[in-house]
């Protein structure tokens, strides 16, 4: 069975993502929209002063789901991961960011510039360091499957 591409044709149907950090040993789980490139870096914006960002300053470790919705009699399909999310500065880094957003969540180019701005949305990027999936595939019973990954 081919996890990766199970993993990208589950990603590209999504636009949304439950996003899990933690500080001092609690955890804390958002909800967010999120763009991707083509090696599986996930890019989002947010408010630095929100909660999730500011923990994933203190604590880079992040894990998230990205799950179908689905009825109680529709088989559960999902893409969870875990890996490293980081703030991205002014530079080549945040430009890739903002073309992956603009081209996937149709945002507009003042978002460039409002990231410029401390108070303003920033640019986030999480480095996956495993996918898992989970669902019914190729005929069989609902399983979980890992996918080992690196990327920068």
């Amino acid at each position: 069975m081919d996890i990766e591409k199970i993993v990208r044709e589950l990603i590209d149907r999504s636009y949304h993502m439950s996003l899990a950090t933690a500080r001092d040993n609690k955890p804390w789980v958002c909800e967010l929209h999120f763009a991707y490139d083509e090696d599986l870096n996930f890019y989002f914006r947010s408010l630095s002063f929100r909660r999730h960002c500011k923990e994933l300053t203190d604590n880079s470790n992040v894990a998230g789901s990205i799950v179908k919705q689905h009825t109680l009699e529709d088989p559960v399909i999902g893409v969870f991961f875990e890996g490293t999310a980081k703030l991205l500065t002014l530079g080549e880094e945040q430009n890739k960011a903002f073309e992956c957003i603009k081209k996937r969540l149709k945002t507009s180019d003042d978002v460039l510039d409002e990231a410029k701005n401390p108070d303003g949305h920033q640019f986030y990027k999480i480095m996956v360091s495993k996918f898992y999936i989970f669902g019914a595939f190729e005929g069989k019973d609902s399983q979980k499957y890992e996918l080992d990954w690196k990327n920068g």
